[in-house]
């Protein structure tokens, strides 16, 4: 059963974003109206909007939360070259007020030359570390040394993709040296997905796949939360909606001997990272149009995808790794005459079911959000 809950944002613009915080309590939404708004849910189950502000001065294209272990942080990118890190501080009221948030700007990052597409958070176990890409092809990394003091983050690491860079994402395993993947839109027949992989020996970021297979835009990539999976999934965007499996190599033994994997005929080093079988376990073209936005939950057994078609759909693998659509949530509530901006925030309660013979007797449908007028065509990438 999914449960829906239609948001009036009252965004001016176009609304490029949604994220919810890591406790699912808290949304916040960004627009080219240049604003982003924050939500809380309140008892009843009705999202409220607690602070909205200007944050760019061009349109806002991603916003994401930190951990909460770090406070409450957001970091927002825009058509404007930067990227920006706020932090929420409640003010107390005067006597019988209730307390307000406010929400600062503690760092703007301006390093980039041309529009930064997507910003990131590391996972909590790496540190308060946030990547940004950008369309000149850029993978930066910044770091907060002092996460009292967030007006510090010193740029560690500036990797050239070789590609005009449209989203990127962190690996969430613990088990496995950090991972972060680029993705590109870019209409040129050349690899779209760039996997990187840490080195703790080089202190560096070393290119280690470069996806040749996949030449099709690629307009978000996500890797599945890990809970102790030997391999890591990442899910793809493109035009249609593809999961990829990513295992290290072992090695053979301790003197570097040269696995089945490798082609190159050099041995391995210290500091060289293990190579990696990377192979598709799913592709699915039930959209029947492009893919924009996918999502994990938060075990990474279940991936959401939205498409042209109006659709949400919910991917799932049996016990033999075969994956299937095990459900569609429809926007039969869109209404292009309205004057409203709506966000639907979807609950996903289905059941376990491994009998999907009636499948489509278990559908249920969806209030979907209406895009409203653009001002600024200019500043809109692929929408």
């Amino acid at each position: 059963m999914f449960v829906t809950r239609s948001i009036d944002c009252d965004h001016k613009d176009l609304i490029h974003d949604v994220a919810y915080d890591f406790y699912g309590k808290r949304l916040a939404t960004c627009s080219s109206d240049q604003s982003v708004k924050v939500w809380d849910i309140t008892p009843d189950g009705q999202w409220k909007c607690t602070a909205s502000w200007k944050t760019h001065s061009g349109s806002v294209w991603k916003v994401t939360w930190a951990h909460p272990e770090f406070g409450q942080v957001l970091a927002t990118c825009s058509f404007d070259r930067t990227a920006a890190v706020w932090e929420e501080l409640i003010v107390e009221g005067s006597s019988g007020e209730r307390n307000q948030s406010h929400w600062v700007k503690r760092a703007t990052f301006v390093d980039s030359r041309t529009p930064v597409t997507d910003v990131k958070f590391a996972p909590k176990h790496l540190g308060l570390q946030l990547a940004t890409c950008s369309t000149e092809g850029q993978l930066r990394i910044y770091d907060a040394p002092d996460i009292m003091n967030l007006s510090q983050w010193p740029l560690q690491h500036d990797i050239s993709c070789r590609m005009q860079c449209s989203c990127v994402t962190w690996s969430h395993s613990r088990l496995h040296p950090p991972m972060i993947a680029v993705g590109s839109d870019d209409n040129t027949p050349a690899a779209k997905v760039i996997i990187f992989e840490y080195s703790e020996s080089t202190r560096r970021w070393i290119e280690i796949e470069a996806i040749s297979f996949y030449t099709d835009p690629v307009h978000d990539i996500a890797f599945a939360p890990n809970v102790g999976l030997s391999y890591n999934l990442l899910g793809i965007a493109t035009k249609d909606v593809r999961i990829l499996s990513i295992t290290p190599q072992q090695v053979q033994d301790q003197m570097g001997v040269n696995t089945s994997y490798q082609t190159n005929q050099q041995s391995l080093s210290s500091s060289s990272p293990l190579k990696h079988e990377i192979k598709q376990v799913m592709q699915f073209n039930d959209h029947g149009a492009q893919v924009w936005r996918i999502a994990w939950n938060v075990t990474g057994t279940i991936l959401a995808s939205s498409g042209e078609d109006g659709t949400v759909r919910l991917w799932k693998a049996n016990y033999l790794e075969n994956w299937k659509c095990v459900g569609v949530i429809k926007g039969d509530s869109f209404n292009p005459g309205s004057n409203l901006t709506y966000v639907s925030a979807i609950v996903s309660d289905q059941t376990e079911n491994e009998n999907r013979s009636d499948r489509n007797m278990n559908k249920q449908t969806a209030r979907y959000y209406r895009l409203s007028n653009i001002n600024n065509p200019n500043n809109v990438p692929w929408h």
